[in-house]
């Protein structure tokens, strides 16, 4: 299994023949983007929630692509408005099986919003609201990623990597919108991945960080191994 770091919080799961596309956000939206919504083929899309930074590429690369797009029930029924086709709707605790693995959906403490419209994503505006946010856990090629999504740190992690013991935690790490570096070494800990890949840093001024001093404080405070990765960078577990 591979896994392709986008930038922000936007990866790409792959076992050679399936792609998960997580919180499509792409070059020009995202400035430190590797490539465009035009250069992605995924098979899947997950999505956490509605902010921009999260969705902003979905609707075009699902419509492009034909991808089956799994999301929270608001922000799925919002999708099919904008004529996606392939659409699963869970809500937390909600698991949708595929003959390549699977893909949950978990808590995560964050607000969640679709911006108001098409010319102006990144406004000020607050939008349409969306439900709440999710992290997001997906099984594939025999090994399960927790994809966090945007939250601060909460004690409930323990619990879902103790109901589906995690492989890989992708985790927010650049504070002020989510939780910091240094709540995130404890959510490192509660999770107890064998791999930890830090994200949701750097993109703006108000979310820079540390990624090696985070490195450096889980790796010296739990069993896991830390990886860094730039955008356009992959790792394989």
């Amino acid at each position: 299994m591979d896994i392709h770091y986008h930038g922000h919080s936007c990866f790409d799961l792959s076992d050679g023949s399936t792609t998960v596309l997580v919180d499509p956000f792409l070059k020009p939206n995202n400035p430190l983007g590797d490539v465009t919504a035009d250069d992605v083929n995924p098979t899947h899309i997950a999505i956490s929630h509605g902010h921009a930074d999260h969705i902003a590429d979905a609707v075009p690369v699902a419509k492009r692509t034909g991808a089956h797009c799994v999301a929270i029930v608001e922000i799925a029924n919002w999708l099919q408005g904008k004529g996606v086709e392939e659409v699963s709707d869970p809500n937390l605790g909600g698991t949708v099986e595929f003959d390549w693995g699977w893909i949950s959906l978990v808590p995560a403490w964050h607000t969640s919003t679709i911006a108001g419209s098409k010319e102006a994503p990144f406004s000020a505006e607050h939008g349409t609201p969306t439900g709440t946010a999710a992290g997001i856990l997906i099984n594939i090629d025999g090994k399960t990623v927790y994809h966090a999504g945007d939250t601060c740190l909460f004690s409930d992690m323990k619990l879902i990597a103790e109901r589906s013991p995690v492989d890989v935690a992708l985790l927010p790490i650049g504070g002020h919108y989510t939780m910091d570096r240094r709540d995130a070494v404890y959510a490192a800990e509660f999770v107890g991945a064998g791999t930890v890949i830090p994200m949701h840093y750097n993109t703006f001024p108000p979310i820079e960080t540390d990624a090696e001093a985070f490195k450096s404080d889980v790796e010296s405070k739990t069993s896991s191994k830390v990886v860094v990765l730039e955008p356009g960078e992959s790792h394989t577990p």
